[in-house]
């Protein structure tokens, strides 16, 4: 009788030692090894759910044979089955395409060598050129200004000098818009062809601030975001069809 109580309690022992066992590690990304947070890791066998805290490093209650899911938006999912109370090096991969896998831009020309282009075809309003007849040389030496040059600047051609300068930079604007959102560009992120591409394009082309200053990971997260938005009302934003004059 006493061996069967002696047994019972060493085999309740075993188990609750084994439903103590802690399980830790720590949760990377799989391209810049860097430490990921806000990671959900769940035991799919006991149902217990936790997060890794902001270094990355988990720990929840399991034991071998149990499986780990590891999920954090923007990376794909990973599942684990443990094999000892070992801790463990987890490593996630992004969602997101990388831009090295996809042919960034069209054939155009860098906006900017474009720019320094059409500066050269004017450099009467641009840089030094457009300052230097402000300075005359007296009879008695020395540098002053010149009152022929000020009066041309605020006559009709400095007006129409200035004019010309402020369509020069909307056009250069507008060129950095087009040689990053551009068709080829745009359809290997989106998949879409056709009217479909044009549509989107129309509909969720980016301001000037956005293409000159978002990262590579940005500006592709905003297109997945927007095609996104265009599926599910794809409807809604179609173009209108022309009208035949």
């Amino acid at each position: 009788m006493k061996v069967r109580i002696f047994l019972c309690l060493l085999i309740i022992s075993a188990k609750c030692f084994s439903q103590e066992k802690v399980v830790t590690g720590i949760v990377f990304d799989k391209e810049s090894k860097d430490r990921i947070a806000s990671v959900s890791v769940r035991n799919t066998t006991t149902g217990l759910s936790v997060y890794n805290n902001l270094k990355g490093e988990f720990k929840i209650n399991a034991q071998a044979g149990d499986q780990l899911v590891f999920v954090r938006q923007e990376y794909h999912s990973d599942t684990i089955k443990v094999q000892s109370n070992i801790s463990l090096a987890i490593y996630m991969t992004r969602l997101a395409i990388q831009l090295k896998e996809v042919t960034v831009h069209d054939t155009l020309q860098d906006p900017d060598k474009r720019l320094e282009a059409t500066k050269q075809d004017f450099t009467k309003i641009y840089g030094s050129l457009a300052y230097r007849d402000f300075l005359s040389t007296p009879s008695s030496g020395g540098a002053g200004l010149s009152i022929d040059a000020i009066f041309n600047s605020l006559s009709r051609s400095g007006r129409n000098a200035e004019r010309l300068q402020q369509i020069i930079e909307r056009d250069y604007q507008q060129n950095v818009i087009d040689y990053r959102f551009n068709r080829t560009f745009v359809g290997n992120i989106t998949g879409l062809k056709g009217e479909k591409l044009t549509s989107f394009m129309f509909r969720y082309r980016p301001g000037y601030y956005i293409a000159k200053t978002a990262s590579d990971y940005e500006f592709i997260s905003m297109i997945h975001n927007n095609l996104r938005r265009f599926l599910k009302n794809s409807r809604t934003y179609s173009l209108p069809p022309l009208k035949s004059k």
